[in-house]
């Protein structure tokens, strides 16, 4: 597999320094990727750059994936107008190995392949590193010219939606380019990849081992992931999509990706799975011949949720959205947990009622009506029942009243009711 041409295909690469692709063919060569720890889990915006890495490594080569603890404890000012929050070591290290986890499903830490991969920290090789020593060893080789030449720089310096540049931020381009030297020097890595964004970093980087070692590097980048309609790439109303099921559940997860647009699906797609060129041309003469069915948000959908989740998870996902979208049984609503079934009906009207109304057993027409307004009256409930229109917990209720007890609560604590096909309520018992 050639890594430059599979990226090509894929639209991940936005800039290639001169020499990359002949490097790559003339040997195993390693490449590192950094990531920001400033979280216990990544999201969804990190998913660009963690493919190249696996991509890279399915073709031959050795991915490095770089945990910026001393960079995340300055703040990178590309793209951003303000500083980050710094971190402690403490929460470094639970970040680190978090995120290490989350890696292990994308990449092969363990085997003793020669292109396993590795994670590393640079708060390891920085933290005893002297403020006198990093001026004189580092700073020396590149000039404040060359350092204000980067756009990263010219943007802050400009003021854009922010009060100028800290000399913290100004030297981050330093501390990156030294991250990439050491790693020349002592992993033999000669390339480092990242987004669009990450060029001028990067590029320090191969201009200080030049300066420094008379060595080559190499640099590539891929395009900023937005959306069609211009809108940020990886943000819901309520804020990142995480990778952790701690913080996005799955079924959330894999609604994300079920609900992107076509435009955007045929991007995504190419991006965020391992399907091959066939598999996705296929897919996309298929969308194109029936958009309604949605084959590509479907395999996407599905292939990222097994990779970064599992098959289990997968399923579970489709049968919770079988029971908003579909003719889903008693059985399968039973099934779901309890983040699960509030992520599916996140939106609908609620209900709270004492739990002590269901220990002696409460009518269903003075529940639905007195304790949780569901109908206006007890007549309305009567006839809708009688026409087949109302179902509790995905069972149609046959009589209108039919005795609901603590036994019928889903969870301990929830009863879903359900008027017409598509008006769902949630009583929720205290």
């Amino acid at each position: 597999m050639n890594f430059v041409e599979e990226l090509k295909w894929r639209g991940m690469i936005h800039d290639i320094m001169p020499g990359t692709e002949e490097q790559l063919q003339k040997e195993m060569t390693t490449a590192y990727v950094g990531i920001d720890p400033t979280a216990d889990s990544l999201h969804i915006g990190h998913l660009v750059s963690v493919m190249m890495l696996k991509h890279f490594q399915r073709a031959g080569h050795k991915p490095i994936a770089l945990v910026g603890g001393a960079t995340g404890m300055i703040g990178d000012p590309s793209m951003k107008s303000q500083e980050r929050n710094l971190l402690d070591e403490k929460t470094l290290r639970h970040n680190q190995e978090a995120i290490k986890k989350q890696l292990s499903k994308f990449l092969d830490f363990e085997s003793d392949a020669p292109n396993a991969a590795e994670l590393v920290n640079n708060y390891d090789w920085m933290k005893n590193f002297s403020f006198l020593d990093f001026i004189r060893d580092v700073g020396k080789y590149i000039t404040v010219n060359y350092m204000m030449s980067k756009d990263s720089v010219k943007r802050r310096l400009a003021g854009e939606g922010s009060n100028g540049l800290s000399f913290t931020e100004f030297s981050y381009q330093l501390v990156q380019g030294y991250d990439f030297t050491y790693l020349y020097k002592t992993k033999n890595c000669k390339l480092q990849m990242g987004g669009s964004d990450q060029w001028g970093n990067i590029t320090t980087g191969t201009e200080l081992i030049r300066r420094t070692t008379g060595g080559e590097a190499f640099a590539l980048t891929c395009p900023l992931i937005t959306k069609a309609d211009g809108g940020k790439f990886g943000k819901t109303e309520s804020g990142n999509v995480w990778l952790d099921p701690r913080y996005t559940s799955p079924y959330k997860f894999y609604q994300f990706w079920l609900n992107v647009s076509d435009a955007d699906a045929e991007r995504y797609i190419k991006i965020f799975t391992a399907l091959s060129k066939e598999e996705i041309d296929a897919l996309i003469e298929e969308q194109h011949a029936a958009p309604h069915l949605r084959p590509i948000q479907k395999r996407l959908a599905k292939e990222i949720t097994i990779m970064v989740h599992s098959t289990e998870d997968y399923e579970a996902a489709v049968e919770a959205s079988n029971i908003l979208f579909g003719n889903s049984t008693s059985e399968q609503l039973k099934k779901l947990d309890e983040d699960t079934l509030l992520a599916v009906f996140e939106g609908v009207p609620q209900f709270e009622i004492s739990k002590n109304e269901l220990i002696q057993g409460i009518k269903a027409v003075d529940l639905l009506t007195e304790k949780a307004a569901v109908f206006p009256s007890k007549g309305e409930m009567r006839k809708i029942t009688q026409g087949g229109g109302v179902s509790v917990n995905k069972e149609k209720l046959l009589q209108f009243d039919k005795e609901i007890s603590e036994k019928d609560l889903l969870n301990g604590k929830y009863i879903l009711v359900q008027k017409g096909k598509k008006n769902y309520f949630l009583i929720i018992a205290k």
